[in-house]
């Protein structure tokens, strides 16, 4: 990768780094500080949910505003609302206006992402495409570890201090945007496949990626609420979390390979019943901190491993056109999975305690497993024909991105390749 080629996404992805490590800090901040307020386990659910509906509506209506006004304009018009809704949580501890700035702020970012992420499409070519989402997973997911591992030093310098670090990174995220301008690249309308195609096309790739979102939301918003419900001090539950978070960059990778010599059913499979396992521990086997970090290392490596792994099987089945709006479409799947997360799950927690929030992830995944192998039953394997690529949260545009040419190469080949045969039969 040139020199030249770097610095040309070298703004968005300083910008992406420097967002993301307070909006990491933040989500915890918020349950922790809802929780010492008193708030119920259901209450602080629906606050935590407002934050991922806002994202799933800024998804599907973003990309007209950004059209309109610019990229550089739009990032700066969502970064500084999201200062204001951050702010405002400074203001009061009332459940009723953080459902309101959280909703707001999830719209934000995710205007935010878009952003960045159709930036780096612009600069994206056959070449070095692959190289740009790595840098991109490596900025979100290093940015989010790094958050949750400053969470108990911020915390430590006063009740409102957090807040306004986190506000305070999100206005500088603007400076790369706007300090170092490059060409803005024009954006098409995002026209994502409908949820019943998604599912005549790949039933198991919509329960991976529907599951995927519900368990995901429930460890950002709740597995801290866990953690102080159980005595742990601040600082170590943002500890715990930068172990989760950095499991799913890590061990991601890895079950991707897997997954391109193994089918990829039989790989869901096994990640469903490996959280399953790694639940029961968390809830039966006594822990200790090492334990537990490594626990969580394994169980963040797992959950966030199942999206990407439910992308590549959908591929598989998908044909060359239809790749990327089924990409955007497993992605708003997702994301409905995580906004009714936080209030479902959190219903259990109120009901069993804490460890309500083991109990849910287990009887979530013991679904997937039994899904997945009602699946594998009633429908042959599929050909692999599109290489796995690793993928986290995107906004519809990154789809774009995921999407690489050797991805939808691979595709072209497999149905060449079945029109010659059908050819030799006819």
């Amino acid at each position: 990768m040139s020199r030249q080629t770097l610095a040309t996404v070298l703004a968005p992805l300083l910008g992406l780094f420097i967002l993301s490590v307070g909006n990491s800090f933040l989500s915890s901040l918020t349950t922790l500080r809802l929780d010492a307020a008193g708030a119920s386990p259901t209450m602080i659910g629906i606050v935590s949910s407002a934050y991922f509906v806002g994202l799933t509506l800024g998804a599907m209506f973003h990309d007209r505003l950004i059209v309109r006004i610019g990229h550089i304009r739009a990032y700066a018009s969502f970064a500084s609302l999201g200062v204001v809704s951050i702010l405002m949580q400074v203001l009061s501890a009332d459940w009723m206006l953080w459902i309101f700035v959280r909703l707001i702020y999830g719209w934000t970012t995710v205007g935010v992402f878009l952003v960045i992420e159709s930036w780096l499409l612009l600069a994206a070519d056959q070449t070095v495409r692959g190289r740009f989402l790595a840098l991109y997973m490596i900025a979100f997911y290093g940015a989010g570890a790094l958050g949750q591992a400053l969470l108990g030093t911020v915390s430590g310098m006063g009740e409102f201090a957090p807040f306004i670090a986190a506000a305070m990174l999100a206005s500088l995220s603007v400076l790369p945007i706007v300090i170092l301008p490059r060409e803005m690249p024009m954006m098409d309308r995002v026209e994502a496949l409908k949820p019943l195609q998604l599912f005549k096309m790949s039933p198991s790739g919509v329960i991976g990626c529907f599951g995927s979102g519900i368990a995901i939301a429930a460890v950002y918003t709740l597995f801290p609420l866990y953690l102080q419900t159980i005595g742990m001090p601040v600082d170590e539950i943002g500890m715990m979390m930068a172990c989760v978070i950095l499991g799913a960059m890590v061990l991601q990778y890895p079950v991707g390979r897997w997954s391109d010599k193994q089918d990829r059913r039989v790989v869901l499979i096994t990640l469903a019943f490996a959280c399953l396992l790694l639940c029961a521990v968390i809830l039966l086997v006594p822990q200790n901190a090492t334990t537990l970090m490594i626990t969580l290392f394994l169980l963040g490596g797992g959950i966030f491993a199942i999206y990407p792994v439910a992308i590549s099987f959908s591929a598989d089945r998908a044909s060359a056109d239809s790749l990327v709006p089924m990409v955007q479409g497993m992605l708003l799947v997702n994301s409905l999975g995580s906004a009714i997360s936080p209030i479902s799950i959190s219903a259990a927690m109120t009901e069993f305690g804490p460890a309500g929030l083991f109990w849910s992830l287990a009887v979530l995944n013991v679904l997937m497993v039994v899904l997945f192998l009602w699946r594998r039953g009633a429908r042959p394997e599929a050909t692999q024909v599109a290489p796995f690529a690793p993928a986290t949260a995107m906004s519809p545009i990154g789809a774009e991105i995921r999407v690489t040419d050797e991805m939808i190469q691979g595709v072209l080949d497999h149905e060449i390749s079945e029109a010659q045969a059908s050819a030799k039969q006819a």
